[in-house]
């Protein structure tokens, strides 16, 4: 079986005798590889992290030129992504977060140019929708071939062509002279604003141990869903402003979007880390000109043919046959379709209902940006639960506000439904989208938070996964929106909605329950579970020790 399909295994250790230098190698358990770490110690320099000048010590002339020689992180390196300084992590987190926000925003503020966009490019309403499904599916699709490929080449590479891709489709929308163009357009930007919604998670999973990803993946899905309401928010003035319309949307985004994209180079540094171990080794290679400096990686040959096949499949596969993979990506799926329902939906209730202009519109899309908000207050709650039971549930303590929301869900589209009329007072609806988001906003964390301690070294693929799910659903409930609520009536439409969320609701009970059942079951996270258990074992043991040799 290939290394990208069983990243962790347990390898015999020895210490080789080289000539007169002695190298220790010993496991390190860091990513998807096993690592040999070397040191040079005797009469030789040793290798030392802090001053690159030491790093050009080698073997004596008489060694075996043959032996490969692994190299690995020094203990609590600062080049080790997990051990990176405060604020270094914090700075990538928030720009990997700001890219979040503007793919979000550039997803749901194009809805707001529909009518001098149907006008211009004498096209219907139904037409300019696919636009808003194609970038969802670009969304979706694209991940099965990103998501591992990060985990093979690195995350920076893809952050900032993806970046520079992601800016040239807002000129190709802006610029377009006819429907079918935006269309394409928009599919080709969901494609490379992909990189937002599936690597984020999987960057704060490198520099941030389990214990500190909560706060970290809650402003991940706070930009995720408020990027929802800010794109509007935004769009909603710029379309009711007749010498802008449409085409200053695009051009107003690409304004901020650019910001992100320049400051890439210098913010976003590689957080794979065994794409940083691959570097190091090179540079020990090419200071030294020897050549038995290696990144375990760099020996771990998989094809490109094969390789390409697992990147486009292993997302799929996981989604179909993990359950918990395919229990979330059901789960929110759903509850992701009706979002982007709401996103079509909004600009009709309040039009129609309440005589609102584009601008107002875009006011009710406050919403989804206080709701976030008020989900990230919550989470402080969950991230205290998660500590005070973590010890005796593990990770199924992340899913105690994802219980509550399977409860708020069908709660929030009931008061959506039966509020949506023009004889009650419009913030009825919006207390109902704001308790919807919030529901997602709980969702969101879990999933995000609960798939990387699952799955570990396999999280990028796992949320890929999941991801198809819910952007299959984002492409395909937008393009029957307006006729479903035609033809039931907004009240009857999202009461369907609420009624199949009450049938979705035992899957975070499930897994709250079952959860260790299921993952020791798992081949993908019972390698995780073990090399957990293995890890506190190894801790207990070194903790006895001492505690026995203070004894003595």
């Amino acid at each position: 079986m290939s290394r990208i399909d069983e990243p962790l295994h347990d390898i015999d250790l020895n210490e080789r005798a080289v000539g007169h230098t002695r190298i220790h190698l010993e496991a390190a358990s860091q990513e998807t590889t096993t690592i040999q770490h070397i040191t040079v110690s005797g009469s030789e320099t040793q290798i030392d992290k802090e001053d690159k000048d030491k790093e050009e010590a080698t073997p004596t002339a008489d060694d075996d030129s043959t032996k490969t020689i692994y190299v690995d992180f020094e203990p609590n390196d600062p080049r080790n992504p997990i051990y990176f300084p405060r604020r270094k992590k914090w700075a990538i987190t928030l720009l990997a977060c700001f890219s979040t926000l503007v793919a979000s925003s550039t997803a749901s503020g194009y809805n707001l140019g529909f009518g001098s966009m149907t006008r211009d490019l004498n096209a219907t309403e139904f037409q300019a929708t696919e636009g808003l499904s194609m970038y969802a599916l670009g969304f979706g699709v694209v991940p099965l071939v990103t998501a591992s490929f990060s985990e093979e080449f690195g995350r920076q590479p893809l952050y900032l062509w993806s970046g520079i891709g992601f800016l040239l489709m807002y000129i190709m929308v802006g610029l377009a002279q006819n429907i079918q163009t935006v269309v394409v357009g928009r599919f080709l930007q969901g494609a490379f604003g992909s990189t937002a919604a599936t690597m984020v998670g999987g960057t704060i999973a490198d520099i941030w141990s389990p214990a500190e990803r909560g706060l970290p993946m809650s402003i991940f899905s706070i930009v995720a869903l408020a990027g929802n309401g800010f794109g509007p928010l935004i769009a909603g003035w710029i379309e009711l402003n007749p010498r802008l319309e449409w085409r200053w949307i695009q051009w107003i985004q690409l304004i901020y979007a650019g910001t992100y994209v320049i400051l890439i180079p210098f913010i976003l540094h590689e957080t794979r880390s065994t794409i940083v171990i691959k570097k190091i080794a090179h540079r020990l290679r090419k200071k030294t000109g020897d050549k038995r400096y290696r990144a375990r990686v760099e020996d771990e040959g998989v094809n490109l043919k094969k390789l390409i096949w697992i990147s486009c499949t292993r997302p799929v596969y996981l989604m179909l046959t993990e359950p918990i993979v395919a229990s979330f990506s059901l789960w929110f799926g759903f509850a992701w379709g009706v979002n982007y329902c709401m996103i079509e939906s909004i600009s009709m209730v309040f039009t129609t209902l309440h005589d609102f202009n584009s601008g107002q519109v875009g006011l009710a899309f406050l919403s989804m940006i206080v709701a976030p908000l008020l989900g990230f207050c919550t989470n402080f709650y969950q991230e205290y639960l998660y500590k005070k039971y973590f010890p005796t549930k593990g990770p199924e303590a992340r899913l105690y506000l994802a219980m509550a929301a399977g409860v708020i869900l069908p709660g929030a589209m009931f008061i959506y439904a039966w509020t949506s009329f023009p004889h009650i007072h419009w913030i009825a609806p919006i207390i109902g989208i704001t308790t919807f988001i919030w529901g997602i906003f709980m969702i969101y964390t879990a999933v995000f938070s609960y798939l990387a301690d699952c799955y570990g070294p396999f999280a990028s693929s796992a949320l890929a996964g999941q991801s198809l799910a819910r952007n299959i659903t984002a492409l395909s409930f937008p393009l029957f929106t307006q006729q479903m609520y035609h033809r039931l009536g907004i009240p009857w439409a999202n009461t369907l909605f609420a009624f199949i969320a009450l049938l979705l609701l035992p899957i975070p009970y499930v897994l709250f329950i079952w959860g260790p059942q299921i993952r020791r079951r798992s081949k993908f996270s019972r390698v995780v579970m073990e090399a957990d258990e293995a890890k506190a074992a190894e801790e207990a043991k070194r903790a006895q020790e001492q505690s026995n040799s203070a004894e003595v």
